[in-house]
């Protein structure tokens, strides 16, 4: 059973493969294991696995294409592009919506480890 250490376990997925691609052990193009043999590797939900990738997605990490998996990608360096007003108006909005959506990510993923160490009836 996974053990908790304090920090989501999605997050612990997603900062080893990161660790990965930085040290260069997960070159650009290797493909990502499913979200099926993460659940195995790392004893966790399919939600949890999912996060993790999104998390590697999001940090510019993976790249994902539906039906064929998430690939490793180079990070890119942040460069300066112009943007509408509109446009970063509705980019903090949807910033905060994946600020509440990790935390209910965090929220579940605790619960899950609440009600895995629970008795079991029977």
């Amino acid at each position: 059973m996974a053990e908790f250490t304090g920090q989501a376990k999605y997050l612990e997925i997603a900062n080893d493969f990161k660790r990965r691609i930085r040290q260069g052990e997960l070159k650009p193009g290797t493909k990502l294991p499913s979200e099926t043999k993460l659940m195995a590797d790392h004893e966790v939900s399919r939600t949890v696995a999912r996060q993790a990738i999104s998390r590697l997605r999001e940090d510019g990490y993976v790249i994902s294409h539906q039906g064929k998996g998430s690939f490793v990608t180079r990070p890119e360096e942040p460069r300066q592009v112009r943007r509408s007003p509109e446009f970063e108006e509705i980019a903090g909005y949807l910033a905060d919506v994946r600020r509440e959506v990790r935390r209910l990510g965090e929220r579940m993923d605790q619960l899950e480890q609440l009600v895995r160490k629970q008795p079991q009836d029977g």
